[in-house]
C-alpha cells in the first residue's frame, strides 16, 4: 500500500510572479493572499520523504516557509530561469545533509546549467562553498524512484521546447505546456489529481491559456484538477474560481492536497 502523497504549492505564479515590479494591475495591488504568487514550485512529501519540482528564484523563500529541514532531490522540468535559478540556494542542504543533493533533469537543461552556473560544476579549483549536485539525467521515456515512488516521466512541449512533466502515484504535474502528444496523455489517464498550467484567458505561443487548459483537463478526466502558472492578466483569484468547473480550482500558494 503506497503511503499518502502530500502536495504543498510553494509557488503558482508564471515568470514574472505576482505582484509584477512597478505594476499598477488591479490584481497587482489586491490584498487576497491568494493572489501573490511566487514561482511556480511544488514540494512532494510522504513519510519521511520530500522532494521539490523546479528551483526557481523563490526557491530560498519557498524553503523557509514550507519548514523544509531536509531535501531528498529536485526534480526540474526544463531549463528556463524561473523553475532553475534558485539553484544556489541549495547550499543549506548540502551543509545538512553532507552531500550533494540530487538533480533529475534532461541532458539539455544540465548542459544550460553548466553555462549559466559554471561555478558549481567546476571540475577543478572548485570553491568550497558552492552548491553540490548529483547530476541524474532522465528522459520521456524514463520511469525512476525516489523514496520508494515510481515516477513516470511526461513529455510536453513549450512552444518548441520539450519540457518535463511527471506522475508520482496517482498525482501528475505539468507546466508550461502548450502541446503534448497522444502517447504521452495516455501516462496521465487514470491519475486522481492533475496540475497544469493556465497563464490567462488570452491566448499565449507557448502556454495554455485557461479554455485549452479545461479542454485539457476534459480529456484526461482527473478527479480534481489545479490551475497553476498564473498571470496577473488572468484576474482575481475568487473571481476566476466561481467560473471553473466543480472539479477544477485554482491553485494558490501554501495550498496543500494530499492523495
Amino acid at each position: 500500500m503506497n503511503s499518502a502523497l502530500k502536495v504543498t504549492f510553494l509557488g503558482t505564479g508564471t515568470s514574472q510572479g505576482i505582484p509584477v515590479i512597478g505594476s499598477t494591475h488591479p490584481v497587482c495591488k489586491s490584498e487576497n493572499f491568494k493572489d501573490k504568487r511566487l514561482r511556480v514550485s511544488v514540494l512532494l512529501q510522504w513519510e519521511n520523504n520530500s522532494y521539490v519540482i523546479d528551483c526557481g528564484p523563490d526557491f530560498r523563500q519557498q524553503m523557509l516557509r514550507a519548514q523544509v529541514t531536509q531535501l531528498g532531490g529536485i526534480l526540474l522540468t526544463h531549463e528556463h530561469s524561473d523553475h532553475t535559478a534558485g539553484l544556489d540556494d541549495i547550499r543549506p542542504f548540502n551543509f545538512m545533509q553532507q552531500r550533494p543533493l540530487p538533480f533529475y533533469a534532461h541532458k539539455r537543461v544540465f548542459n544550460s546549467l553548466y553555462d549559466r552556473f559554471a561555478y558549481i560544476f567546476e571540475t577543478e579549483n572548485k570553491y568550497p562553498g558552492a552548491p553540490s549536485v548529483e547530476e541524474i539525467e532522465i528522459t520521456k521515456d524514463d520511469i525512476f524512484t525516489i523514496g520508494g515512488k515510481k515516477v513516470t516521466v511526461i513529455e510536453a512541449y513549450h512552444d518548441t521546447l520539450p519540457v518535463l512533466g511527471f506522475r508520482v502515484d496517482d498525482f501528475v504535474y505539468l507546466t508550461d505546456v502548450k502541446t503534448i502528444a497522444e502517447e504521452e496523455i495516455e501516462k496521465i489517464k487514470g491519475a486522481k489529481v492533475v496540475v497544469v498550467n493556465a497563464l490567462r484567458e488570452e491566448p499565449h505561443y507557448s502556454h495554455f491559456n485557461l479554455s485549452e487548459a479545461l479542454s485539457f483537463i476534459e480529456k484526461v478526466q482527473p478527479q480534481k484538477a489545479y490551475l497553476t502558472h498564473i498571470s496577473h492578466l488572468m484576474g482575481f483569484h475568487d473571481e476566476v474560481e466561481k467560473k471553473l468547473p466543480q472539479n477544477v480550482h485554482l491553485a494558490y500558494d501554501t495550498l496543500t492536497i494530499s492523495i
